[in-house]
Formats: C-alpha cells, structure tokens, sequence
C-alpha cells in the first residue's frame, strides 16, 4: 500500500454496519439489533470490552459486526478491524447511552478512521501482499486522512531497507515532500557540508555514500513575514554499525531504523503543511550512515562543531548526537518561536520508559505541560525526563570542550539530552524527543515495523499553541 491507496472510499448507505458500543450502551443496541443478532450476542456473552469483536449473523451470510470500546477513546480500537472484517465496504455506526464523548473527535469519525487506516497498513513493496484489508465509509475525515498519510509515509521511509534508501534517497524523500507542498527546498552537500555542518560531515565520512544536510522552508497561507517560525530537526542515519566501536551483529538487526527521527520529522512536518498551519515552518534532516573505514572517524578523535565547540569522540556509536548538533546550532542562530528535534537517540531511553512512547526533554515546562497534556488527548503518550544539570559536568573532556558520551554507565538518554542542550540557548523553546520509532511485534494499528511516535502529540501542541481557536 501507499498513501494514496488509503483503505477509505466515501459514505456508502450499502456498506455493512460495525457496530462500536460501550458497555453502558450495550442494552440500547441490544434492543435496536434484530432480534436473533440479539440473542446471538447475549449467548456469547458480549459485554462490550475493548477489542471485543464479532461478526453478526444475518438471513443471506455475514449482516455486520460489532465492536467493543470500553471506556477507551483512542484510534487504535479500530486497529484489528481492516483485517478481521470480511473483504469489502463498512461502516461505524456508534451506539451510546449518553452523547458521543470521544474526544477530540466529537463525531467519532476521525477517530475511527485514522484507527482503520492504521490497522491496515503493511510493507509490501518487497512481497506479495495477502488478502486486502477491508474499506471503511466514512464522511468528515479530512484530519484522519492526512495524518494517516504522514504515519504510512514515515513507516514506509523506516521499513525500507537500508541498501534501498541512503542517505541522497533520504534527502530525496525530503526534496520531494517540500515540493509537493510547494516550499522552498534546499540540500547541503561535498564542501558545503564539510564548511557547514561539521560533526554530520564527521559522522558520514567513513562511508561511500555521501552525507548531506536536505529540507525545506514553508510558509502557511494566512502566515506573514512575522509569523511564528518552527523548527524542526531529524536524526537521519540511514544504517548504523557503530563505527569503530561497532555493534554486535545482533544489535545491528534493526538498524536501518535509525533514520526514524528524520522519518518522523517529515510526518509531522507533512501534517502541519496539509492543515496549512498559520506558521513559517523550516524542516532539515542530517542524512548519513555511519560505516566503518580507512575515513571513518576514530575514538578520541577530536571534531569542531558548527558553534565551535570541539567535542571529543568518546564512542564512535554516540553518532546521533553529532548529527543533530549542527542542526540545532543553525535553528538557534536563527531564533524560531520553537525548536523540536526527533531522534532514535539512546537505548537508555528504551530501558527507562521502554518501546512504544518517546522520552520527552524539553527547556520549558509551560511548553512541555501542553505537549504533555495534547500526547494525552490524542493518545499518542510522551514521557518527560529531566535535564538533570547535576549530570553535565559528565560530558567534561580534557582535550576538547566536552565528549559526546559520559564515562558513566548511567542516565544515558539524559546525558545525551544535556549534549543537545549545549547547542541551543535556554531562551528558545526546544523540544527533544527520543524515539524507539519501531514496533517489535504487530498489534492493533500498530504493525510490526517502523512506526511514527509522538507526532500526532507534536502536531495537536502546535495547531493549539499557534492557533487556539
């Protein structure tokens, strides 16, 4: 599937009904059903709990379906019906004792769909698919449509092997997203790159596939030349061995996923362009991969930052941090109303939080209390931890003014969060978020792959930030 190939087609009286109810209105569809649909239902004992399904038996085969929701409200209870439904058209048809309270979707309507077009989303580009997920009818969906298509984007990006997308066809994807949006492109290469951005130079030079810094700069239509300018960063490591300190084969396993942090960055800049955000916006990823050769850079190397900062190479694996580095000293030299950066940075964020939500670092905690608030109401959960300054002596160097790793063993994702912070001053917004940008096993709208985190959290905290009504 693609993102135009979205398992949507347009209200259809003929399509098939899902039933979703909640517990407390279980009697009123009871009572609405037809009568041996009915006593189907209470001979299986249906109660209504999340992700509760059955098909409904009816005179010529199959008459619908009905599908519990509990007391939850998030997408992803419409994940398994793409592929549990029979082929075919359906629709949702809610039934509740008190008015619709699915929140932020009053309707239901964008809720259930996004859910759908999660749930049915699968990598096929390398091999036949199966059987075609089911379509859901639905009206007044514009919202569920577009961030669908940002998240099948970003899944796409990640699950694409890493022989397939270096980092020029990376860049390309970034070229071509700011194009369709009719923005304002740029890409940074050769000795350019070298003069510019130091460290992501650094970080690629010891392959055989050019670094390269790739975006573009957009501007909303009701955006003037004063209007509130974001930023956004990505971590674009299209393979990571580890460099000289290489990887274990096993940790290696996943690595063509370490581009996540650009991937996403694009989602949620492809989510702001479509709802044409009364913002100017700049989106730049580094691209690279970090291989091992005669260029490669060493341990104990000793590398000048574009802030001029050096930074010592205590661990070669550390590379994330120097990619987004000179892109955070370019954002903070242009002082935006905001700067976010996206990265599958540290496997200490996994172990303190673990895979399915992004460690959230963030300077301000007005701006992080609303973020924190909007990934709640979309479920789509962030977690903050701290910029403990008591660690950041830790990145003291002898030879340089610091090193991109602590000589301890602890509180990794946060060390790398205060190596960021050294590029942006505290009196720019800047959120960071460390992403595991994976699912290891396929659930309800989450199949195993790529995956697009804290996106949707980001986007709902700036439509609402910047535009509250």
């Amino acid at each position: 599937m693609t993102p135009a190939n979205l398992p949507l087609v347009p209200a259809d009286a003929s399509a098939l009904p899902v039933h979703a109810v909640r517990p407390d209105g279980l009697e009123l569809l009871l009572a609405r059903l037809e009568p041996a649909q009915s006593a189907f239902l209470r001979a299986v004992k249906f109660a209504a709990r999340p992700d509760e399904f059955h098909l409904l038996p009816g005179p010529t085969g199959i008459a619908g379906a009905v599908l519990g929701l509990g007391t939850r409200t998030d997408p992803l209870l419409f994940g398994a019906l793409p592929h549990k439904l029979p082929e075919g058209v359906w629709r949702i048809e809610f039934t509740f004792a008190t008015p619709d309270t699915l929140s932020p979707d009053p309707l239901g309507n964008n809720t259930a769909a996004l859910g759908f077009c999660l749930g049915a989303y699968r990598y096929t580009e390398f091999k036949k698919p199966g059987r075609p997920p089911a379509r859901l009818a639905t009206p007044h969906a514009a919202r569920a449509v577009s961030q669908a298509r940002a998240i099948w984007m970003v899944r796409d990006l990640i699950n694409a092997p890493a022989n397939l997308i270096g980092p020029s066809e990376l860049a390309d994807a970034a070229i071509a997203l700011g194009t369709t949006h009719g923005a304002r492109t740029f890409r940074t290469t050769g000795a350019d790159l070298d003069a510019n951005y130091p460290t992501v130079a650094a970080v690629g030079r010891g392959s055989d596939r050019p670094a390269q810094v790739a975006g573009f700069r957009w501007q909303g239509s009701a955006a003037g030349a004063d209007a509130p300018h974001v930023w956004l960063c990505g971590k674009g490591v299209v393979f990571d061995s580890g460099g000289y300190d290489l990887k274990p084969s096993a940790g290696m396993l996943r690595m063509k996923k370490d581009m996540g942090g650009a991937a996403n960055i694009l989602g949620l800049a492809a989510m702001i362009m479509d709802a044409d955000l009364p913002i100017r916006l700049t989106a730049a990823i580094g691209c690279v991969e970090n291989s091992v050769s005669g260029h490669a850079m060493r341990p104990m190397d000793i590398i000048r930052t574009r802030r001029g900062l050096t930074v010592e190479v205590g661990n070669t694996d550390a590379e994330g941090r120097l990619v987004l580095c000179d892109l955070l000293a370019e954002a903070s030299d242009a002082a935006p109303a905001l700067i976010i950066d996206c990265a599958t940075l540290t496997g200490a964020a996994r172990v303190a939080i673990g895979p399915d939500m992004p460690a959230l670092f963030c300077n301000n905690d007005a701006i992080a209390t609303h973020l924190l608030a909007a990934g709640t109401a979309v479920h789509d959960p962030l977690w903050r931890l701290p910029l403990w300054d008591g660690y950041d002596s830790w990145l003291d160097s002898p030879v340089a003014d610091l090193n991109n790793v602590s000589s301890k063993a602890f509180a990794g994702a946060v060390v790398a969060g205060l190596f960021l912070r050294r590029f942006v001053p505290s009196s720019i917004p800047w959120i960071h978020l460390d992403m595991y940008a994976w699912n290891d096993t396929t659930r309800p709208g989450r199949p195993e792959g790529g995956e697009a985190m804290g996106i949707r959290a980001l986007f709902s905290a700036i439509e609402t930030h910047f535009r509250p009504n």
